[in-house]
């Protein structure tokens, strides 16, 4: 049975066409960079921080006192976090908060979280 030109064409590896819709549509560094984001997010400690601070800023003390960790276990946490760009901090007065840095760190979260949800719901229901 022959197949049809459609389905050649659809896995040829060695078609100019085929390759340039697979190459990637960014930079190599930022592929780098989105893949060190999803390291510090994938700690199950640090995403329940980050899902935490998707509903507003807070200090290291409430962090620390809402999970029951210690100071230096969020602190260090936080730094993770800090160093990938997904949080912002601020002083006010003798403590610094921390937020989300931006809507995208967000986006992450809720995706990630409501597709986990979802993935869950399937299987039960499966």
């Amino acid at each position: 049975m022959k197949a049809n030109s459609k389905e050649e064409k659809a896995c040829a590896p060695n078609d100019p066409e085929h390759r340039r819709r697979l190459a990637p549509p960014v930079e190599e560094s930022a592929i780098e960079m989105a893949a060190r984001i999803f390291r510090a997010m994938g700690d199950p400690s640090r995403l329940r921080t980050l899902a935490m601070l998707a509903q507003g800023e807070a200090c290291v003390t409430e962090i620390a006192a809402a999970t029951k960790e210690e100071l230096s276990t969020i602190s260090q946490r936080l730094r993770v976090l800090r160093a990938e760009n997904l949080l912002m901090r601020r002083r006010q007065g003798k403590h610094v908060l921390y937020s989300l840095a931006d809507q995208h760190v967000a986006g992450l979260i809720f995706n990630a979280l409501a597709h986990a949800t979802e993935q869950r719901q399937a299987k039960t229901k499966g």
